[in-house]
Protein backbone atom coordinates (compact mmCIF):
# COMPACT_ATOMS: atom_id res chain seq x y z
CA UNK A 1 0.00 0.00 0.00
CA UNK A 2 1.27 3.40 -0.89
CA UNK A 3 2.60 6.17 1.86
CA UNK A 4 1.08 9.49 1.59
CA UNK A 5 3.59 11.94 1.22
CA UNK A 6 3.68 14.41 4.23
CA UNK A 7 2.60 18.15 3.62
CA UNK A 8 5.88 19.24 4.39
CA UNK A 9 9.48 17.21 5.13
CA UNK A 10 9.80 16.55 8.47
CA UNK A 11 13.52 18.58 8.33
CA UNK A 12 11.25 21.55 6.68
CA UNK A 13 9.22 21.24 9.14
CA UNK A 14 11.88 21.01 12.37
CA UNK A 15 13.48 24.13 10.79
CA UNK A 16 10.33 26.27 11.16
CA UNK A 17 9.40 25.14 14.76
CA UNK A 18 13.26 25.70 15.78
CA UNK A 19 13.30 29.22 13.93
CA UNK A 20 9.75 30.69 14.50
CA UNK A 21 9.69 33.80 17.25
CA UNK A 22 6.42 34.22 19.15
CA UNK A 23 7.05 37.56 20.04
CA UNK A 24 8.63 40.46 17.87
CA UNK A 25 9.64 43.93 19.38
CA UNK A 26 9.87 46.62 17.34
CA UNK A 27 9.71 49.63 20.07
CA UNK A 28 8.84 49.87 23.84
CA UNK A 29 5.93 52.25 23.63
CA UNK A 30 2.59 51.42 23.35
CA UNK A 31 -0.61 52.62 24.56
CA UNK A 32 -3.48 50.31 22.62
CA UNK A 33 -3.47 46.58 22.37
CA UNK A 34 -5.19 45.46 19.28
CA UNK A 35 -5.44 41.20 18.33
CA UNK A 36 -6.87 38.88 16.17
CA UNK A 37 -8.08 35.32 16.81
CA UNK A 38 -9.94 32.88 14.16
CA UNK A 39 -12.35 30.82 16.34
CA UNK A 40 -12.84 28.24 14.43
CA UNK A 41 -16.69 28.56 14.77
CA UNK A 42 -16.04 27.27 18.46
CA UNK A 43 -15.10 24.32 17.50
CA UNK A 44 -11.35 23.17 19.61
CA UNK A 45 -9.11 20.93 18.59
CA UNK A 46 -10.16 18.31 20.82
CA UNK A 47 -13.45 18.49 18.48
CA UNK A 48 -15.61 19.66 21.46
CA UNK A 49 -17.89 22.69 20.38
CA UNK A 50 -16.97 24.96 23.44
CA UNK A 51 -17.93 29.07 22.92
CA UNK A 52 -17.46 29.54 26.65
CA UNK A 53 -13.54 28.05 26.01
CA UNK A 54 -13.19 30.59 23.16
CA UNK A 55 -14.59 33.68 25.26
CA UNK A 56 -12.07 32.89 28.17
CA UNK A 57 -9.42 33.10 25.30
CA UNK A 58 -10.59 36.36 24.37
CA UNK A 59 -10.61 37.27 28.16
CA UNK A 60 -7.29 36.20 28.14
CA UNK A 61 -5.90 38.74 25.71
CA UNK A 62 -6.87 41.47 27.17
CA UNK A 63 -7.04 43.67 24.01
CA UNK A 64 -8.55 47.07 23.95
CA UNK A 65 -9.67 46.35 20.18
CA UNK A 66 -10.09 42.27 19.17
CA UNK A 67 -11.10 40.79 15.24
CA UNK A 68 -12.47 37.65 15.21
CA UNK A 69 -13.08 35.19 12.47
CA UNK A 70 -15.15 32.10 11.82
CA UNK A 71 -17.88 34.03 14.63
CA UNK A 72 -21.23 32.69 12.72
CA UNK A 73 -22.31 29.14 11.47
CA UNK A 74 -20.89 28.99 7.78
CA UNK A 75 -24.22 27.80 6.03
CA UNK A 76 -27.95 28.20 6.96
CA UNK A 77 -29.03 30.85 8.70
CA UNK A 78 -25.46 32.00 9.80
CA UNK A 79 -26.49 32.26 13.47
CA UNK A 80 -23.73 33.96 15.69
CA UNK A 81 -21.47 31.55 18.12
CA UNK A 82 -20.81 33.35 21.03
CA UNK A 83 -22.86 34.95 24.30
CA UNK A 84 -21.85 38.65 23.33
CA UNK A 85 -23.76 39.74 26.12
CA UNK A 86 -22.01 37.60 28.81
CA UNK A 87 -18.75 38.49 27.01
CA UNK A 88 -19.11 42.13 27.24
CA UNK A 89 -19.72 41.87 31.30
CA UNK A 90 -16.31 39.33 31.42
CA UNK A 91 -14.14 42.17 29.28
CA UNK A 92 -16.37 45.59 28.57
CA UNK A 93 -16.04 44.42 24.22
CA UNK A 94 -19.05 45.64 22.27
CA UNK A 95 -19.46 44.86 18.77
CA UNK A 96 -18.26 48.14 16.89
CA UNK A 97 -20.84 46.88 13.65
CA UNK A 98 -24.39 45.46 13.20
CA UNK A 99 -24.82 42.22 11.13
CA UNK A 100 -26.61 41.97 8.58
CA UNK A 101 -29.38 40.65 10.31
CA UNK A 102 -30.96 39.47 13.99
CA UNK A 103 -29.06 36.11 14.09
CA UNK A 104 -25.30 36.76 12.92
CA UNK A 105 -22.66 38.37 14.53
CA UNK A 106 -20.63 39.23 11.80
CA UNK A 107 -20.42 39.77 7.99
CA UNK A 108 -18.44 36.57 6.34
CA UNK A 109 -17.98 35.65 9.79
CA UNK A 110 -15.83 38.71 10.89
CA UNK A 111 -16.52 40.56 13.85
CA UNK A 112 -14.86 43.62 15.60
CA UNK A 113 -14.92 44.36 19.25
CA UNK A 114 -13.87 47.37 21.59
CA UNK A 115 -13.57 48.64 24.83
CA UNK A 116 -13.81 52.71 23.95
CA UNK A 117 -13.96 54.89 21.26
CA UNK A 118 -16.09 56.68 18.90
CA UNK A 119 -17.72 55.22 15.56
CA UNK A 120 -17.29 57.42 12.77
CA UNK A 121 -17.97 55.38 10.43
CA UNK A 122 -18.72 51.60 9.19
CA UNK A 123 -18.69 49.74 6.20
CA UNK A 124 -19.05 46.10 4.52
CA UNK A 125 -17.39 44.79 1.85
CA UNK A 126 -17.49 42.36 0.11
CA UNK A 127 -14.03 40.82 -1.03
CA UNK A 128 -13.68 38.90 -5.23
CA UNK A 129 -13.21 35.62 -5.13
CA UNK A 130 -14.35 31.96 -5.63
CA UNK A 131 -15.24 31.71 -2.38
CA UNK A 132 -17.57 34.19 -0.44
CA UNK A 133 -15.52 36.32 1.83
CA UNK A 134 -16.20 39.75 3.34
CA UNK A 135 -14.43 42.64 5.41
CA UNK A 136 -14.87 45.06 7.75
CA UNK A 137 -13.82 48.58 7.66
CA UNK A 138 -14.68 50.57 11.20
CA UNK A 139 -13.07 54.55 11.34
CA UNK A 140 -12.74 55.45 15.26
CA UNK A 141 -11.86 58.15 17.03
CA UNK A 142 -9.80 56.65 20.24
CA UNK A 143 -9.45 59.68 22.69
CA UNK A 144 -8.78 62.02 19.78
CA UNK A 145 -6.56 59.73 18.10
CA UNK A 146 -8.56 58.75 13.87
CA UNK A 147 -7.83 55.12 13.76
CA UNK A 148 -9.23 53.07 10.59
CA UNK A 149 -9.31 49.07 11.64
CA UNK A 150 -9.79 46.88 8.82
CA UNK A 151 -10.76 43.06 9.56
CA UNK A 152 -10.92 40.15 6.93
CA UNK A 153 -10.67 36.91 6.47
CA UNK A 154 -8.91 36.15 3.00
CA UNK A 155 -9.72 32.79 0.97
CA UNK A 156 -7.65 30.02 0.47
CA UNK A 157 -6.73 30.48 -3.13
CA UNK A 158 -3.42 32.48 -3.72
CA UNK A 159 -5.24 34.58 -6.44
CA UNK A 160 -7.80 35.25 -4.67
CA UNK A 161 -6.19 36.30 -1.59
CA UNK A 162 -4.41 39.07 -4.04
CA UNK A 163 -7.33 40.34 -5.38
CA UNK A 164 -8.53 40.62 -2.33
CA UNK A 165 -5.43 42.34 -1.07
CA UNK A 166 -5.76 45.13 -4.03
CA UNK A 167 -9.37 45.47 -2.96
CA UNK A 168 -8.46 46.72 0.45
CA UNK A 169 -5.40 48.54 -0.71
CA UNK A 170 -7.76 50.46 -2.76
CA UNK A 171 -10.27 51.14 -0.12
CA UNK A 172 -7.10 52.79 1.92
CA UNK A 173 -5.42 55.13 -0.29
CA UNK A 174 -7.54 58.01 0.13
CA UNK A 175 -7.51 57.40 3.94
CA UNK A 176 -4.41 60.20 5.56
CA UNK A 177 -4.84 58.30 8.87
CA UNK A 178 -3.59 55.49 11.21
CA UNK A 179 -4.99 51.61 9.61
CA UNK A 180 -4.39 48.70 10.90
CA UNK A 181 -5.37 45.82 8.86
CA UNK A 182 -6.13 42.08 10.78
CA UNK A 183 -7.48 38.76 10.46
CA UNK A 184 -7.18 35.04 9.11
CA UNK A 185 -5.34 36.06 5.47
CA UNK A 186 -4.31 32.60 4.98
CA UNK A 187 -0.83 33.30 3.39
CA UNK A 188 1.49 30.84 4.70
CA UNK A 189 4.00 32.14 1.55
CA UNK A 190 6.81 34.69 2.95
CA UNK A 191 8.49 35.17 -0.09
CA UNK A 192 8.35 36.27 -3.87
CA UNK A 193 4.58 34.25 -4.15
CA UNK A 194 3.26 35.60 -1.21
CA UNK A 195 -0.11 37.07 -1.87
CA UNK A 196 0.36 39.93 0.95
CA UNK A 197 3.29 41.52 -1.37
CA UNK A 198 0.39 43.53 -2.61
CA UNK A 199 0.39 45.34 0.26
CA UNK A 200 3.78 46.68 -0.08
CA UNK A 201 5.04 49.50 0.92
CA UNK A 202 1.86 50.60 2.09
CA UNK A 203 1.23 47.98 5.05
CA UNK A 204 3.74 46.38 7.08
CA UNK A 205 5.66 44.49 8.78
CA UNK A 206 4.67 41.82 6.21
CA UNK A 207 7.81 39.69 6.93
CA UNK A 208 7.01 39.58 10.78
CA UNK A 209 6.64 35.73 10.58
CA UNK A 210 4.88 34.37 13.96
CA UNK A 211 3.19 31.15 13.03
CA UNK A 212 -0.51 30.83 14.79
CA UNK A 213 -1.73 27.56 12.74
CA UNK A 214 -2.24 24.89 13.62
CA UNK A 215 -2.90 25.69 17.11
CA UNK A 216 -1.30 22.67 18.90
CA UNK A 217 2.12 22.78 16.85
CA UNK A 218 2.08 26.34 15.01
CA UNK A 219 4.01 26.13 11.83
CA UNK A 220 2.09 29.12 9.23
CA UNK A 221 1.79 32.06 9.57
CA UNK A 222 -1.69 32.37 8.58
CA UNK A 223 -2.92 35.57 11.03
CA UNK A 224 -1.52 38.76 10.84
CA UNK A 225 -1.47 42.40 12.38
CA UNK A 226 -0.33 45.22 9.36
CA UNK A 227 0.00 48.56 9.66
CA UNK A 228 0.08 51.94 8.21
CA UNK A 229 1.99 53.08 8.81
CA UNK A 230 4.31 49.75 9.87
CA UNK A 231 6.26 52.02 12.86
CA UNK A 232 2.19 52.16 14.57
CA UNK A 233 3.35 48.56 15.45
CA UNK A 234 5.91 48.42 18.37
CA UNK A 235 5.29 44.86 19.24
CA UNK A 236 3.40 42.00 17.75
CA UNK A 237 3.00 38.44 19.54
CA UNK A 238 1.02 34.96 19.38
CA UNK A 239 -0.76 34.11 22.45
CA UNK A 240 0.04 30.06 22.98
CA UNK A 241 -1.90 29.96 26.80
CA UNK A 242 -3.10 25.77 27.19
CA UNK A 243 -6.21 27.12 26.54
CA UNK A 244 -5.61 28.49 23.36
CA UNK A 245 -4.29 25.82 22.01
CA UNK A 246 -7.36 24.08 23.01
CA UNK A 247 -10.01 26.56 22.29
CA UNK A 248 -9.71 26.67 17.96
CA UNK A 249 -7.31 25.19 15.54
CA UNK A 250 -5.37 29.08 15.39
CA UNK A 251 -3.63 30.77 17.94
CA UNK A 252 -4.69 34.63 18.70
CA UNK A 253 -2.05 36.61 18.08
CA UNK A 254 -1.94 40.82 19.64
CA UNK A 255 -0.29 43.75 19.02
CA UNK A 256 0.71 46.66 20.51
CA UNK A 257 0.36 49.91 19.48
CA UNK A 258 1.68 53.10 19.74
CA UNK A 259 -1.01 55.69 19.02
CA UNK A 260 0.59 58.40 20.88
CA UNK A 261 3.22 58.68 18.78
CA UNK A 262 1.07 59.56 15.42
CA UNK A 263 1.55 62.90 15.52
CA UNK A 264 5.53 62.07 15.32
CA UNK A 265 6.39 63.90 11.50
CA UNK A 266 8.38 60.96 10.63
CA UNK A 267 5.13 58.72 10.79
CA UNK A 268 2.97 61.19 9.24
CA UNK A 269 5.35 61.27 6.22
CA UNK A 270 4.51 57.63 5.83
CA UNK A 271 1.02 58.41 5.57
CA UNK A 272 0.78 60.60 2.50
Amino acid sequence: MLKQAPTLPTSLVAALRKAAPKYIEFDQDHCTTIASYNVHKCVGTDGRFSPERVAAVVGELDADIIALQEVDERTGSRQGLLDLVALQKKTDLVPLHRSHNDISHGWHGNLILARSGVVKECKQVRLPGLEPRGAIIVDLDLNGVPLRVIAAHFGLLRRSRSRQAETLLEATRSVLHPTILLGDLNEWRVRNRSSLLTLLPHFGPVHAILPSFPSRFPLLALDRILARPMSLISSIEVHSSPLAKVASDHLPIKARLNLGAISRPDLQAELT
